[in-house]
């Protein structure tokens, strides 16, 4: 693992890694496990995963949890990753908050139980002075539901004569998205197989790196981690110019 820290440049980091973390209820089905298996080990995934950012010196990390499909599931199975969530964190906070990590969230937290609301309004409070990695919690959220939530709001400031047609842009959007206080992720990293962005971060992932690993969730690792980022650091990013454009500029 030394050897790939190695090969990675540090001033050349993404500054925001998205993840998709997918594959725990797989990886539990072929334990010949229950999918809620797969969550709980899913849990040390995370821990590795932060602390890998932390050290490397990535500035922001958002993991997406939980979505707004995911309460269609099971009944057993949202009760327990709603418990897990509770428990995780209570457990966590301290350990962030030692470790310099500021804890964010978005997403329709109302949609929460009125328990798990309370532990991540805690966490967030302990952690609020931290001036480390900031970790990004995606829970009960969606791309959709924050771009349909944005247009809402834009258009109640038009319709309150707060805001004039003329005057919105790009900037105003951005504004009234979840993330308005982050950077737009420059690496999204989705594990498990699937080649897909499942109705996350859908405005912010507009030029973000796609990498997609075989490698479940409850089994991806540092490693898996700095092999990302070497493969980030071998492309070349153009935002729409060309090669040559790139080469040529001061």
């Amino acid at each position: 693992m030394d050897n790939l820290i190695d090969q990675i440049d540090k001033t050349k980091l993404p500054r925001h890694i998205a993840i998709i973390m997918d594959g725990n209820g797989r990886w539990a089905q072929e334990q010949g496990e229950d999918r809620l298996f797969g969550h709980f080990h899913g849990v040390e995934s995370v821990r590795d995963i932060v602390e890998g950012c932390a050290e490397i010196g990535v500035a922001y990390l958002t993991l997406y949890a939980f979505s707004t499909e995911n309460w269609d599931r099971p009944e057993y199975e949202v009760v327990g990753l709603m418990e897990l969530l509770v428990s995780t964190i209570r457990k966590e906070a301290d350990t962030l908050r030692k470790n310099n990590i500021r804890l964010h969230v978005i997403g329709d937290m109302s949609m929460l139980p009125a328990y798990a609301q309370q532990e991540l309004n805690e966490a967030l409070d302990i952690t609020s002075g931290n001036t480390g990695l900031n970790l990004i919690m995606a829970l009960s959220y969606s791309g959709r539901w924050e771009l349909l939530n944005a247009v809402k709001s834009i258009a109640n400031e038009v319709k309150n004569d707060r805001l004039q047609v003329e005057a919105i842009n790009q900037d105003t959007l951005q504004k009234y998205l979840c993330t308005s206080a982050f950077p737009d992720p420059e690496l999204m990293i989705r594990t498990s197989g699937e080649y897909r962005i499942s109705n996350f971060l859908l405005y912010q992932l507009a030029y973000a790196e796609l990498y997609f690993t075989n490698v479940r969730w409850p089994e991806f690792r540092k490693k898996n981690l700095y092999e990302a980022l070497i493969d980030y650091q071998g492309r070349e990013r153009r935002f729409g110019k060309t090669s040559n454009q790139l080469k040529s500029a001061p």
